[in-house]
């Protein structure tokens, strides 16, 4: 995770209830859940919105096609040295 280990969370989460209590931590920690389901759902729209781009541009489809056989020839090169 970002070496954060059992005993740093429990500090962590001590110090979230002293300063907020026990009543607002589940008002709080769905509020974190929602907002990264939201940033996520963001970034899949960004990711789709520009796979889409990318197969509108003429010419783009074809230079992957090419690259993909250019990737396999590579790979089977590779592979009898």
């Amino acid at each position: 995770m970002f070496g954060l280990g059992t005993p740093e969370l429990i500090v962590i989460l001590a110090i979230a209830f002293l300063i907020f209590g026990g009543k607002k931590l589940p008002e709080i920690g769905s509020s974190i859940g929602r907002t990264i389901g939201s940033f996520k759902k963001g970034l899949g729209d960004v990711k789709s919105e520009g796979t889409e781009l990318i197969n509108d541009i003429p010419g783009v489809k074809e230079a992957a096609e090419v690259k993909e056989q250019i990737d396999k020839v590579k790979n089977i090169t590779n592979f009898t040295k």
